[in-house]
């Protein structure tokens, strides 16, 4: 048997094991084959939120080339809703959505993007507006007539119900509301929903909230990118077509990160199939914010049509190596250094799944631009805090 012929056998079988996983769990709603691209509005804005401010996303999503990136989501988070009415539907808050979300949502739709919005599994918000709970139903046919295409659903204020019963009927809700809508759910990791969510909704949150921290824990709550990118270890399995794990939303841009530290962070997203919720002003970005963003080449292992989530295969007190297979039987690799100086790090074919006298094709994504052809190994020096990101192809 030659060498291409043994290259193209393990691609097939790659994929074949691949086709496989995405056997079980199935899609619940045939929505969301790769993981969502898109903004939210909670990691930059919080509760100040209003009509003006997602109008201004949305026109800055198509105007800095993001649509064309790939991003097509604009996601209202926290305090949009202000009561219920005497027929217990949601009323949005008129003095900052004076048009109401119907408007707004069709004002999204017209520039060829997608509406998302929030609520909640219990009887409140996280920052107690009106939830959902007892409204399942109501509610759902509410954000199908307002023509929502999202819903990214909390777990604040759930006393005792439990997680996966809120969330299947939730989903059953949005099933039969008329309106096919991308449901992620956020309850934070706390009851493993990698372990049942696949059957309900598109995404799960596997942890706490992200905070805009290299590392660590934030000053109230949530974990830093480094914590929870190894919290991410042994979840790979569950993720697939229309179920993604959901590390959370993206902090790129929003002044907690160095730049090198913003390009670690979409990297490491980026090949663990995350959902890329950008997070940030993007009315206000720089050029070096906007070229992480939209830098495609990174987008494509995000959404690279095997599926696949990236594995770490090598960790070290500063160091360590992320691997994700890609569809055409190449691989992605990032070079992570967590140390706080200056080192090179290597990977082996070995660790690839590759044979140790293979030739391979280098090619640097954040540098654009092929390095040449290797065996056996690649090295490459980064800085501290840095990845370098490749792809490797026989």
């Amino acid at each position: 048997m030659t060498l291409q012929r043994i290259i193209r056998r393990a691609a097939s079988l790659t994929i074949l094991a691949a086709a496989l996983l995405w056997a079980a769990p199935p899609t619940p709603n045939g929505l969301a084959p790769t993981p969502p691209m898109g903004w939210n509005s909670w990691n930059k804005f919080a509760c100040n939120v209003s009509e003006d401010l997602i109008k201004r996303a949305a026109d800055a999503m198509v105007k800095t080339g993001m649509k064309d990136a790939g991003y097509e989501f604009i996601v209202i988070d926290d305090c949009w809703q202000i009561s219920r009415d005497a027929q217990g539907n949601i009323v949005p808050d008129a003095k900052h959505f004076p048009a109401g979300i119907k408007a707004l949502a069709d004002y999204v739709h017209s520039l060829g993007l997608k509406f998302g919005i929030y609520s909640d599994a219990g009887t409140q918000t996280c920052q107690h507006r009106p939830g959902t709970r007892g409204y399942e139903y109501q509610d759902a046919r509410q954000y199908a007539a307002w023509g929502v295409d999202y819903l990214k659903f909390d777990w604040c204020s759930h006393t005792t119900q439990d997680a996966p019963s809120s969330y299947a009927l939730m989903a059953d809700a949005l099933k039969v509301s008329g309106r096919p809508i991308v449901f992620s759910l956020c309850e934070w990791g706390s009851s493993k929903p990698w372990l049942w969510a696949g059957e309900v909704g598109n995404l799960w949150r596997t942890t706490g909230d992200i905070q805009d921290i290299w590392a660590g824990k934030g000053k109230e709550y949530g974990l830093g990118v480094m914590d929870i990118v190894d919290l991410q270890v042994t979840l790979g399995s569950y993720a697939g077509p229309g179920h993604w794990n959901d590390p959370d939303m993206l902090e790129v841009g929003n002044g907690g990160l160095t730049e090198t530290e913003n390009r670690s962070h979409f990297s490491l997203w980026a090949i663990l199939a995350a959902p890329l919720m950008a997070g940030n002003d993007l009315d206000a970005m720089t050029p070096a914010i906007h070229d992480i963003l939209t830098n495609k080449e990174v987008i494509a292992v995000d959404q690279d049509a095997l599926c696949l989530e990236g594995r770490r295969v090598r960790h070290g007190e500063d160091g360590d190596v992320w691997v994700k297979e890609l569809s055409d039987g190449s691989r992605a690799v990032v070079l992570l250094n967590r140390g706080t100086a200056d080192q090179t790090i290597n990977v082996t074919w070995e660790e690839l799944g590759y044979p140790a006298h293979l030739e391979a094709a280098v090619r640097d994504l954040w540098a654009h631009k092929d390095l040449g052809k290797f065996t056996g190994s690649f090295s490459a020096p980064v800085a501290s805090h840095a990845v370098a990101m490749i792809t490797i192809k026989p």
